[in-house]
């Protein structure tokens, strides 16, 4: 009943007041919060309650980072240089055979674009083949196998040509698309590797004779480190990784100027299962240089190595009560390091979005290169302990280290526009969403703020153009409000002793 009479006595002025106020106020956060995101990457309200108040309620991982949204606007790849969206050949590429093969007949799905699988074509004749292919009928017929775009057609002149002679292309071909298991490959590629190192020697003492010979000696040279690399991914996914380790070594001293085809990336992987780390180290010393490329398995590996150092102990609620150390300042860093250079990456990581089978190329940058670095390292990060967790803590502050708008880069150029078109490309759509650069996004308070502010703006000015409505509206509502309570209020009112309410009134 007092309610009632409370409400009986408002006037309209009160309520033309009161919304104006409540406006005015709600205006004035939406400005400050959005001066704050502005300068620094995050909502002043968020922040406070996820690193100050939720800590000291007994809540969870004060840093438990949203989703970065994702823009699904269109690539304007014509203003890119080409060599911003240059597609590399992926060093960790798995088998079609024993591996692709397998996944398309136990699905049903095709884990390989046609974009992908005719840049391998062209891989292919580019590096098996030559001019003069047509003085030996087997090198003839793998030139024009190399060309067929139907796998039974290819796999068919392979065999031809080996009823001719021992040729090691076509043993490359049989142990990459008709071999069903890893150890047939191994086994195709030791028969290759004869024949290879057969052709080579003798090419090798040609090569100066004219400039027939030096490209067939290129030609040889590029097949015999195609099938020794091979080999060596074979020991490493047969489980003899030491033996792996050791090939590859051995490769990169017998072949150091071959640095195109990124041998150095599967030593890295190799040694990381070995939890070799000091190796690992090491090859990130000579590899990790300014004036080489960078790629997302050198970044985040090294990242991976500073965050070992510190994972184990990081506490994301003790680092913001004494701040960061020097050596998880140092990871922390890194992280950001790696995160600019390839944003997808952290999702699959932290398996925030599935994986699928990598392509057999990549786009540095990318989210073609994510899937290939996580789809082989993710077993690394999960076997470090707390090395996920600090990504998880840390990953979306890289962001806020970006200038703005992101694209403008920090310490590395500018994230290419057109990798989300390229990606496309050599991803499979059908069952694969494809990320792309993750931009700002605006956070929740600061929206609701804004939803606030115009909603009581709205009210406040139908209130001033009509108060006696706008007066019986808000009495109406405040009735229905606390109905409830008046509910209670009665019924405490008809249990309770009439003295007993009395007195409890009067305190």
């Amino acid at each position: 009943m007092e309610v009632s009479m409370f409400l009986n006595t408002l006037t309209p002025k009160f309520y033309v007041a009161l919304t104006g106020t409540s406006s005015l106020i709600s205006g004035l956060i939406l400005i400050f919060e959005w001066w704050y995101f502005r300068k620094y990457g995050t909502s002043f309200i968020e922040q406070v309650s996820v690193s100050h108040l939720r800590p000291l309620l007994g809540g969870v991982d004060s840093s438990s980072p949203s989703n970065a949204s994702t823009s699904n606007g269109e690539a304007d790849s014509s203003r890119q240089s080409v060599s911003e969206c240059k597609v590399w050949r992926n060093p960790l590429n798995l088998f079609r055979g024993a591996e692709y093969n397998r996944y398309t007949w136990v699905t049903g799905r095709e884990p390989l674009t046609y974009y992908d699988m005719n840049l391998s074509a062209q891989d292919h004749q580019t590096f098996f083949t030559c001019d003069s292919d047509h003085l030996r009928p087997a090198d003839a017929i793998m030139q024009k196998a190399w060309r067929e775009r139907n796998p039974q057609a290819r796999i068919s002149a392979a065999h031809e040509a080996l009823e001719l002679e021992d040729c090691a292309t076509a043993y490359i071909l049989l142990a990459e698309e008709e071999a069903t298991t890893i150890m047939e490959a191994e086994r195709l590629f030791k028969q290759a590797l004869k024949a290879g190192e057969s052709c080579y020697r003798r090419s090798q003492q040609l090569q100066h004779h004219s400039t027939q010979y030096e490209a067939q000696h290129r030609r040889d040279t590029n097949v015999l480190v195609y099938i020794k690399r091979r080999l060596a991914m074979c020991s490493r996914k047969l489980g003899r990784t030491r033996e792996a380790v050791k090939m590859m070594r051995d490769l990169m001293k017998e072949f150091p100027l071959l640095s195109m085809f990124n041998i150095h990336e599967n030593l890295l992987e190799s040694l990381l299962e070995l939890q070799n780390y000091a190796d690992v180290q090491a090859v990130l010393a000579k590899y990790d240089d300014i004036s080489l490329p960078k790629s997302a398995t050198i970044c985040y590996t090294a990242a991976l190595l500073k965050a070992r150092a510190v994972s184990d102990k990081f506490s994301p609620e003790a680092a913001s009560r004494r701040g960061l150390s020097t050596a998880e300042m140092n990871a922390v860093e890194a992280i950001h390091r790696a995160v600019e250079f390839n944003p997808h990456v952290p999702k699959y990581l932290l398996e925030m979005k599935s994986l699928i089978l990598p392509p057999e190329h990549i786009l540095k940058r990318g989210d073609s290169e994510a899937i290939a670095y996580a789809f082989f390292h993710l077993q690394h990060w999960k076997r470090v302990e707390g090395a996920l967790n600090l990504l998880h803590c840390t990953w979306e502050g890289t962001f806020r280290m970006i200038p703005y708008p992101l694209e403008k880069g920090h310490l590395f150029y500018p994230y290419p526009i057109c990798t989300e078109t390229a990606d496309r490309e050599l991803l499979p759509t059908v069952f694969h969403e494809v990320s792309v650069y993750p931009k700002k996004e605006l956070p929740f308070f600061i929206l609701f703020t804004a939803g606030l502010c115009s909603f009581t703006a709205m009210l406040a000015l139908l209130t001033h153009q009509f108060p006696e409505l706008m007066g019986v509206f808000a009495k109406a509502f405040l009735s229905t409000l606390f109905a409830p309570l008046n509910f209670i209020m009665e019924k405490v009112e008809s249990i309770l002793p009439s003295s007993l309410w009395h007195q409890l009134t009067r305190i």
